[in-house]
This record gives structure tokens, sequence and C-alpha cells, in this order.
């Protein structure tokens, strides 16, 4: 098989730690908010073992951040997301689905509150930018929406909390989860926040100023070798196991917020107001025809570059299988799939043909763990 390279442009930006983790030896990229987002450092498997234990270093700068400031940019900002923020507080983080007027998914990202007049929208793989604009001028707001120049370093697994210690001091571990401040590296501040996309614990910094942002990824590399910190990125394992939903993958805009499990941020009893409300009214009363759920194949590997088909014993497509990875913890096939009514119970089995084999499973709830 032959090897091909990403061309990188304008338009496929690198990010300041490129250089720096292609010298630590990545092996694959994606395309995340037209960024590279490195994909594997080697074996995945072995990745996901280290970050179950130790502590890894993540160049996630293609978690794009889209700053909406001005008197209007709370309303804003609640117009575009189902969640009720009504009560939402200055140093804290939400997880905000974003919805358009037919109460389809747009991105889920995290906002974060930086006063009162200021918003930073940390966006999954989708021009929110553009949505945030076109509503401000539809609805003639008063803001300024901008991509601010923000490069995220993740520092995920159990010690990263040692090793973030060792840098910024104990206050660090006082930060409670989707909480965030500001600390102090060599004279620059960074904006750190309580969060990641693991569920193995860690933080995420904001990093404005490139250069304090690249010593800072070089000084975790130095001060780290007790708690054998490595290289590392988002894991298929880990992130499926967890139940960690990807948009593009797991979900797009052909789903909404109830269909895939996010009742809790789907505030239709309150008084504010948000895009494909009185839809999204509409879809709960008469009830959801699909719904996103975990499965398990009996199998010991797979690749998927779209989704599979899910058949019944008499060969019915009952759903689609839109991520899964072999997990060494179930000793199987584990993937997340959007299943149709009234197949996503978990007694249900099902059938998936993976290179030419028949392989039968079952459905079950996330997380899986």
């Amino acid at each position: 098989m032959k090897n091909f390279s990403i061309a990188k442009s304008r338009r496929l930006r690198s990010t300041p730690y490129t250089s720096r983790i292609e010298t630590q030896g990545v092996t694959a990229y994606t395309v995340y908010n037209h960024m590279l987002l490195p994909a594997a450092f080697g074996s995945i498997e072995e990745s996901y073992e280290h970050l179950k234990k130790d502590v890894q270093v993540w160049d996630v700068a293609a978690e794009r951040q889209v700053e909406i400031q001005g008197k209007d940019s709370a309303k804003l900002v609640q117009l575009m997301t189902c969640r009720d923020l009504s009560k939402s507080k200055i140093g804290r983080c939400y997880y905000c689905p974003i919805i358009d007027d037919e109460g389809n998914l747009v991105n889920d990202p995290v906002v974060l509150k930086l006063a009162e007049d200021k918003w930073w929208i940390s966006i999954a793989d989708s021009d929110v930018i553009f949505f945030a604009k076109g509503l401000a001028s539809g609805y003639n707001f008063d803001v300024k929406i901008v991509e601010p120049i923000v490069d995220i370093i993740a520092v995920q697994g159990p010690k990263s909390f040692d090793l973030m210690e060792k840098v910024f001091g104990k206050i660090i571990k006082e930060l409670k989860f989707f909480g965030f401040s500001y600390f102090d590296f060599e004279g620059s501040q960074h904006l750190i926040a309580r969060s990641g996309w693991s569920k193995q614990g860690g933080y995420e910094v904001y990093v404005q100023d490139t250069q304090s942002g690249q010593k800072l990824y070089d000084y975790l590399f130095e001060v780290g070798k007790e708690f054998n910190v490595k290289p590392g990125c988002p894991n298929l394992i880990e992130r499926i196991e967890s139940g960690l939903l990807s948009y593009g993958n797991d979900f797009d805009n052909n789903d909404n917020p109830l269909e895939c499990g996010f009742d809790q941020y789907v505030s239709l009893d309150s008084e504010i107001n948000f895009l494909g409300k009185e839809k999204l009214k509409k879809i709960k009363l008469d009830g959801i025809k699909k719904k996103l759920i975990g499965v398990k194949l009996d199998a010991k590997e797979i690749s998927m570059s779209g989704s599979l088909d899910l058949k019944d014993d008499n060969g019915k497509i009952i759903g689609e299988l839109r991520s899964a990875c072999y997990s060494p913890h179930f000793g199987k096939v584990i993937g997340i799939a959007m299943m149709k009514k009234p197949h996503w119970k978990v007694s249900q089995s099902l059938k998936a043909e993976i290179n030419g084999n028949i392989f039968t499973g079952n459905v079950c709830d996330l997380p899986f763990i």
C-alpha cells in the first residue's frame, strides 16, 4: 500500500505545536475545523493503555473558539443553544448543544463565560462562526464575533493533576470540573479549565500567547518524566468506551438532541428563547423515531471510513453503526449506533457485515465504562 501525505495550505492550517509533534512521532492526522489534528502516535491500543494509567500532552489547537462579545452577546449565545444559560456564571464551562431552526444539531461545543458580555464557544468540527454571524446580522444584535488566536494544549490522564501541580502549584488542583481560572507561567497568564475529551481527568490550557504556549508545551515534557508523560491525542478506544460523542461521526445536522440523549440540556419548559424550540416541543410530544445508543459485536477488529448497516435476523436494516473500535477491555468490537424505533432496547440482537463476514451482537447502554 502506498503512503500518502496531506498537502498543507492556508485552507488546512498547522498549529503552533505541529513541528514538535512531528518530531515526537505523530503517525496520523485527521482534519478538524480546517486544521491538522493528531490522530495517532503509533499503536492506538498502546496509547489507550498509557492514557488510562499515566499522562499525555495533546495538541488540540483544532478545537477553535468563536468569541462573541458585546451588549447582546448573552442573547445570541442563548438563541443558539437549547440549554438554559440564564443562571450561568463567569468562570464556568457549559456543555451546550447548538441547534438550528428545525431543531437539528449544528455543533455540541463547550461554552466558556468569560464576562457578562464575553463568551468563548469552544467548538466541535463545524463552522459555527458563520452560523453565529448570520444570526447576529438577522436579529441585528450588537455583538462582535471573531475567531481569536487560542491554541489549546490538553493534559490528560490520571497523573495529569500531579504534573500540572508541579508546573502551576497546588492551587490548580482546587479547580472544580468544568471550572476555569487564570494561571501564571513565566510571566504569562493562561486560561486553564479542568476539562478535556477523555474520561481519565485532566486540563485544557487555552493558549493565547503562542510563544509562551510553546515554552509551556516543552516544559511539560521536561518536568513530566517522573510521571511517564508522552505525546498523545484523543483516543478512539477510550472515547467510545467512555461514551464521548463526536459531532460529524456519531451525529450531525440530520439528528436532533433528543435522539442523541441530550435531554438534560434541552430546556423546553423554561422561559428562554432559542432556535428550534417549537420544533423540539413537537418532536418530544410525538416521540423520537431513532436513538443513539451503544452496540457490542462479537468481532475482533473493524475498520470504518463511513457508517455500517445493522440488521435483524431477517436481514432488515434496523440501525446504523456510526463509530466503532476493538475494545481490549471487552475483547470485542464496541460502537455507537443510531437505532430505529423500537430496536434500541438493550435486549435487541443484531448482525453486521465486516470485511465480508457476518458478526452477531446486541444493543447496550452508553457509556460502556
